[in-house]
């Protein structure tokens, strides 16, 4: 095929003028998403960026460095991680962290056992485009409380000056969003995390304690090991075995609340590798297969789990980045891991995020939510879904209602399934037993393998 030149490809190793550069630019693309999962959840910002870097390295060697993706934070794990948190704390949540990446390593035995059909018959769009729309929409409370009322008080308490600065924060973002071109526009959340940042100091919202305690210290140094101790600082990793027993913290309640979201980020994780296919030009979902990348995905969110972050999935942000610059190299992506996981020993960058008021992530989530919300619609959409069919409109009308409804099923006073996740499995139950099932597959695409013609035109589109 006449695939586009690239301009680094996957296994070259830039210059070095050229290395830190180039692998700046993926960490600027997933930064801001990255630190706003664990804003959202409560983990520390640090250990995330940390866990980030170390899930992307460890996915590279796990697609013996054939996929040049790089992975962050996972959006559809946001409610799961808060509910889990509330009623088990964080040891619960990285629990069930590390049971979703087993699941990522089954289904991943299961491709290399018996390929992807019996994925396509498990997760059809009709599933998972309402499932996805439940997770966008089912966050949007979260998003409004964090933009109208004041953090930290009993009850809400609204507050002008913080929907204001939201609502700025949202205007930047959209802005950047629409009218920003090339690198710039895959950049949204970051412009509008740094714009609503510089406002919210305009209008003394913003609490820098921290970052001039952290100035305070470095300045204090009085020899070399002073500095780099002030400069340094470790991560508020939380380690299983050590920081709490797993057998203790474990409940069923934690298994259910989060395990069925990994079927919900291994469809969109098959998305991303039919888009980055396109992209390079090569199938990916071939070579090194489909597998891989979901046990990478997998391996990936162990880490997290094992240090307190939240679960790991490829970017789209970044995929964007290897469209616009033609860079495809595995180490330009391998040093923005390395990059992030030196950030997050930095305690001036772990002081800078937590100094970021809730009202300008609740601005951006505005839309960051929306959009998740609108891409369920859009895989309904894509795959050809015909909501004119009852089997279909039934299936996506109880998912939607279950789901942003909140209705849960009490097994005992410790256990109850909820709200997303129960919306998920009884969606995948109705799919099975309600006849005529190719009805809520579409056109297929989701699952299909990219030929080579569609690879090479998107490729050129792309470029």
């Amino acid at each position: 095929m006449n695939q586009q030149k690239a301009a680094l490809n996957i296994n070259e190793v830039p210059k070095m003028h050229q290395w830190l550069t180039l692998s700046l630019q993926h960490l600027f693309a997933m930064f801001g998403a990255t630190i706003l999962v664990p804003f959202l959840t409560g983990l520390p910002p640090s250990v995330a960026l940390v866990s980030s870097g170390f899930g992307t390295l460890a996915y590279l060697l796990i697609t013996r460095g054939r996929i040049p993706a790089y992975l962050g934070s996972s959006f559809a794990f946001i409610a799961p991680i808060i509910q889990v948190s509330e009623n088990h704390g964080i040891a619960g949540a990285m629990i069930g962290s590390f049971l979703t990446g087993l699941v990522y390593g089954l289904v991943a035995l299961f491709i290399t056992l018996f390929g992807t059909k019996w994925l396509t018959k498990l997760l059809p769009p009709i599933v998972v485009g309402p499932v996805i729309m439940v997770i966008g929409l089912g966050l949007a409370s979260t998003a409004i409380d964090m933009a109208m009322y004041l953090p930290g008080q009993e009850g809400n308490v609204y507050s002008g000056t913080h929907f204001m600065v939201a609502l700025v924060t949202l205007a930047i973002t959209i802005i950047a969003s629409i009218f920003f071109r090339g690198f710039f526009s895959l950049l949204p959340i970051l412009f509008g995390i740094v714009g609503g940042y510089l406002f919210a100091l305009s209008q003394g919202i913003v609490d820098t304690s921290g970052l001039k305690s952290e100035w305070t210290a470095l300045t204090s140094a009085e020899s070399f090991g002073g500095v780099i101790g002030a400069i340094f600082e470790m991560p508020d990793f939380v380690v299983p075995f050590v920081d709490f027993s797993p057998l203790s913290v474990f409940s069923w309640e934690i298994v259910f609340l989060m395990v069925p979201f990994a079927l919900v980020t291994i469809a969109e994780h098959t998305g991303d590798q039919m888009v980055l296919s396109k992209v390079v030009g090569r199938n990916f979902l071939r070579n090194p297969g489909l597998n891989r990348s979901i046990l990478g995905d997998g391996v990936a969110t162990v880490i997290a789990s094992c240090l307190g972050g939240p679960p790991n999935t490829t970017y789209g942000e970044n995929i964007g980045v290897l469209a616009i610059t033609r860079v495809y190299s595995v180490f330009v992506i391998g040093g923005a891991a390395v990059i992030a996981i030196l950030f997050g020993f930095l305690g001036m960058i772990t002081a800078l995020i937590s100094s970021i008021p809730s009202a300008v992530m609740g601005g951006v989530s505005i839309l960051l939510f929306g959009i998740i919300a609108s891409s369920g619609l859009r895989m309904l959409i894509d795959n050809q879904i015909d909501l004119g069919e009852k089997r279909n409109l039934v299936i996506s009308s109880v998912i939607l209602v279950i789901g942003i409804g909140g209705a849960f099923i009490q097994f005992t006073d410790n256990f109850q399934i909820e709200g997303m996740a129960l919306a998920a499995i009884i969606g995948v139950l109705l799919n099975q037993i309600l006849p005529g099932k190719e009805k809520g597959e579409g056109n297929g695409s989701m699952f299909e393998e990219p030929s080579e013609e569609e690879m090479e035109e998107e490729n050129k589109r792309a470029v």
